[in-house]
């Protein structure tokens, strides 16, 4: 069933379509429970089918990768796939399992040690930095764990009638673990951009791209109060609640992001050796750390290369710039005379200018798995890279901290960290809106992190 043709079965319901999109020659057991449950239940609900959904998603990301790669930690920030794996499964048997299942019993006693990621309500955890240092649960032992679960949540889903409190949880699980597919891209290119040996994560596309790019243009937003925050319809996180107003003075910002090119003549300009375009900190961290260039890129016989999802290769020059930091943005801001826009001149322009997202906007869905050349009608607000902002993540007025675990999802970060706006080529289309707030300490560059400029008119 699975390598058939989809247009040959009109009927099939969105979410069974979506399935066989995504599964198509995978046969890990989340694969396994679907086409099962699939057999059994033509009428499928919404809520279990999209938990599947996901789920399965995530075990796609991992389909490319060979046994070693699952448990690799090259550095603090990089957690192994395997513990992505398990550690959003567990979410699932802790937040809904758990409390909400009578006589449930939880699949292994260790794994509330082993996957607790940051919940100090919840107990004692391995530390970040020993993620890499967990042989043991296998591989085989986590996707065992994973089947298991999914069994689990797929009774539930079918044999109990939730709570509205359980909805929601339910809703923030799903979004926590689209979160990690994209925290999986990001660790899985590191991991393979750091081997010496350069491996592919997939084979190269035949997708062609554009050889020019439409000369930076920008766009004008007039002074007034705009409202901030989430007002839409649907899912949004807790930070983006606190709807308020701010005052903007007049002020343009690019109509697309920077490209491979522009930021080469920064570099070539010797931007990474004049302290004047710096931040102090940032001055000490690319002294410190001896940059040249963004992170991935590689000077090679003179040539400048770039490791991507698809091996290494030449640079692009007409591809946005990517695995920059909020330092290396800021720097080159300022070495063009400009800076970065703050987050709410973001979403004051993206929803002035684009509200809606465009077609050709480059989300996971693609499978393209790297920005893509700006095209006509796309100011790419949305997807290709996430996009620094020169703002601090703060609460917004009236945040308030839920109780219990889930109060520590958002609200215990908002310290030392910048915003970040717009989503990337691993985000997926409906996880993304105008008002989400991303966050990242500015040293960071190992995410999919690009420029967008803004000036005052």
């Amino acid at each position: 069933m699975l390598n058939g043709d989809v247009k040959k079965e009109p009927k099939l319901g969105f979410y069974r379509y979506l399935h066989l999109k995504i599964s198509k020659n995978l046969n890990t057991p989340t694969i396994q429970a679907i086409n099962s449950t699939l057999a059994e239940d033509s009428s499928l609900s919404s809520l279990k089918a999209k938990y599947l959904q996901i789920r399965a998603q995530s075990e796609k990301i991992c389909a490319p990768l060979q046994a070693e790669d699952y448990v690799v930690q090259p550095i603090v920030d990089v957690s192994p796939p395997k513990w992505h794996l398990g550690h959003t499964t567990w979410f699932f048997e802790k937040m809904l399992l758990e409390p909400f299942c009578k006589n449930y019993k939880v699949f292994h006693a260790e794994y509330d040690y082993v996957f607790n990621s940051y919940y100090e309500s919840i107990g004692k955890r391995v530390l970040r930095t020993n993620r890499g240092n967990l042989s043991r649960p296998s591989v085989s032992d986590v996707y065992k764990y994973r089947a298991h679960i999914d069994q689990q949540m797929s009774q539930y889903l079918t044999n109990q009638k939730l709570t509205s409190d359980e909805i929601n949880i339910l809703e923030i699980g799903l979004q926590h673990e689209q979160q990690h597919q994209e925290l999986l891209l990001y660790d899985i290119k590191y991991i393979l951009g750091t081997n010496p040996l350069f491996p592919a994560y997939q084979n190269k596309l035949t997708l062609t791209e554009a050889t020019t790019t439409r000369p930076l243009g920008f766009l004008k937003v007039a002074a007034g109060n705009y409202k901030i925050g989430h007002q839409r319809e649907g899912f949004s996180f807790d930070n983006e609640h606190g709807v308020h107003q701010v005052y903007l003075h007049d002020y343009q910002i690019a109509d697309r992001l920077i490209t491979n090119q522009e930021y080469l003549e920064f570099i070539t300009d010797g931007g990474y050796e004049n302290f004047r375009f710096w931040y102090s900190e940032a001055w000490e961290w690319v002294k410190n750390e001896q940059k040249k260039a963004p992170f991935h890129w590689h000077l090679i016989d003179g040539t400048w290369h770039h490791y991507t999802m698809n091996g290494l290769e030449p640079i692009n020059p007409t591809e946005p710039v990517s695995h920059v930091s909020q330092f290396e943005a800021s720097a080159f801001a300022n070495w063009k005379g400009m800076r970065l826009p703050t987050e709410f001149e973001w979403e004051v322009a993206c929803q002035t200018h684009q509200p809606d997202i465009p077609k050709s906007a480059n989300f996971v869905e693609e499978g393209y798995y790297r920005p893509r050349v700006a095209s006509e009608g796309n100011f790419q607000f949305y997807g290709d890279l996430w996009e620094w902002t020169n703002s601090a993540y703060l609460p917004y007025p009236y945040y308030k901290t839920a109780e219990g675990a889930l109060g520590e999802y958002n609200g215990k970060f908002m310290i030392n960290q910048m915003v970040l706006r717009g989503g990337s080529f691993a985000t997926p289309l409906d996880h993304i809106r105008p008002t989400y707030r991303n966050f990242f300490h500015p040293h960071l560059n190992w995410h999919f992190t690009g420029i967008r400029l803004a000036k005052h008119d």
